[in-house]
This record gives C-alpha cells, sequence and structure tokens, in this order.
C-alpha cells in the first residue's frame, strides 16, 4: 500500500499577522512558517503505517513556492520516504476546488492508495480540499477521525460524535482520510533523519505537467483587513447585589445575549 499525505505550510501559531495591502492580504516578510498542526498527525498516522510495515511508503504532496522544501524536508527527515513539491507557477489565485485537482492529480499519477490529510489548515479554516479531493478521485472518504485501522483493504475509523461517544465508519481503499487533533502524538525529527533529508531529492511538479489545465479559482478574495480591536473592559462598581444587578442589565440591553 502506497501512502501520501498533503502537507501545507502556514504562519506559525506566533506570527504576528499584518495586511500589507487591502486588495494583496497579508504581508508575508516577516511571517515565519511552519507544518500545518493537523497535517503533522496525518503524517505521523502515515509513518506509523510505514512502521508497522502496512504501508510500503509514504509520499508528501506540498503546493508551494521553493521557500516551502524547507518543511518538505522536515517531513523527510521524520521518515517520509519522498516527497513531490507542486509549484505555484500558474496557481495564482487558485481556490479549494483547484488545489483539490491539482493534488487529486499528484496522488493518481504516483499511484497512491491511501491520501491522509489534516482536517483542514489553521490559516483559512475551509476544511475543503480533503473531501473534494475524494470525490474527484471517486473514492470513499472518513472525515476528521480520532483512530485509524487498517488490515488488508478494509478500513475502519472512529470518529468523534460528542459527549464522549464515538462512530465507527468502516470502508474500504482507496481512501481519502482527514485527521482531527489527538489521532496520534507527533514524532521529532532524529539527527540522522534530517542529514538524510538533506540530501534528498524533491521532484517539481506544474499543474499543467499533471494535467490540471482549469487553474482559475472560482473565489475571489478582497479587501483584506485585521479583525476589529476588542473593546477594553469594564469595570463594575458596588457592593456585589449592585454588581450583579448591573451585570444582567449589560447582558440583556447592550450585549442582547439574554
Amino acid at each position: 500500500m502506497k501512502v501520501g499525505v498533503c502537507l501545507k505550510q502556514v504562519p506559525a501559531s506566533d506570527a504576528r499577522i499584518t495586511i500589507s495591502d487591502p486588495s494583496k492580504g497579508i504581508d508575508t516578510s516577516e511571517v515565519k512558517w511552519e507544518i500545518n498542526p493537523y497535517d503533522e498527525f496525518a503524517l505521523e498516522e502515515a509513518l506509523r503505517l510505514k512502521d508497522a510495515k502496512i504501508a510500503k511508503s509514504v509520499t508528501v504532496f506540498s503546493v508551494g513556492a521553493k521557500a516551502s522544501e524547507a518543511k518538505i524536508r522536515e517531513a523527510l527527515a521524520r521518515g517520509a520516504s519522498g516527497a513531490v513539491r507542486i509549484d505555484t507557477a500558474g496557481l495564482e489565485g487558485a481556490d479549494s476546488l483547484v488545489l483539490a485537482r491539482v493534488l487529486a492529480a499528484a496522488a493518481q499519477k504516483h499511484g497512491i492508495d491511501l491520501l491522509l490529510c489534516g482536517k483542514q489548515a489553521v490559516d483559512t479554516d475551509n476544511g475543503q480540499v480533503p473531501p473534494m479531493m475524494a470525490e474527484i478521485l471517486g473514492w470513499p472518504q472518513v472525515l476528521v477521525i480520532s483512530k485509524l485501522e487498517i488490515s488488508g483493504t478494509a478500513v475502519r475509523a472512529w470518529r468523534t460524535a460528542g459527549g464522549g461517544a464515538s462512530e465507527v465508519v468502516e470502508t474500504t481503499l482507496p481512501a481519502v482520510i482527514s485527521a482531527d487533533k489527538g489521532l496520534n502524538e507527533p514524532r521529532y525529527a532524529k539527527l540522522k533523519g534530517i542529514m538524510m533529508a538533506k540530501r534528498k531529492k524533491i521532484p517539481v511538479e506544474t499543474a499543467a505537467g499533471l494535467g490540471v489545465s482549469d487553474t482559475a479559482g472560482s473565489v475571489t478574495l478582497s479587501n483584506w483587513s485585521p479583525p476589529p480591536q476588542r473593546p477594553a473592559g469594564r469595570m463594575i462598581d458596588g457592593d456585589v447585589d449592585t454588581q450583579v444587578s448591573e451585570l444582567v442589565r449589560l447582558l440583556r440591553d447592550e450585549a442582547k445575549v439574554l
């Protein structure tokens, strides 16, 4: 079984995000980058399948410019067998559907049987690419899983249903699976893996080379702006009864939550 992992580079959780221009988006010149946290769970699950001899190989697929190869090599250092970078040339303005088409085409070209990815990217928070890839490939999908078991071509996945309950979904390969937080504990790269990853070649694909010609996104983002500043807190004076009465009034008349 060949496992593919979709990996995205996103701004680090402690990065300071500023808008360069309302029509262009964020200023990335000073942004620190990291692997999308949910994709880390997908990568770790793929590596565990490889360690258990269930998967023959783990290939990372990532859409990004040359600079994104640093994070791709981080995945290689952890134990991925190989990686493919899909260059962003010609993908300017690509939306989730275009990205799903490109990644699905790459998975097909490389003979992937199981495609793992995070449930969503923490920068855009769309969560659209995994189900779109499954529809494009015509594969079954199980999204936002917390546990995974594979035996032969049989797949069993657990999803949190709320209230402490879980639902179990059974399907067969090939399939698309998206990972939720808690699926596993991602590993750190070891020195040997880091040194080996530096020497590995990362093939570069293009949308045209993958047979995806329609790369015009149907969604346009405009008028970028930071969220409004949080208003200053308000102190309520008086004794406890007065404070409670005033708090109830504010929640009812101003906040409109009562």
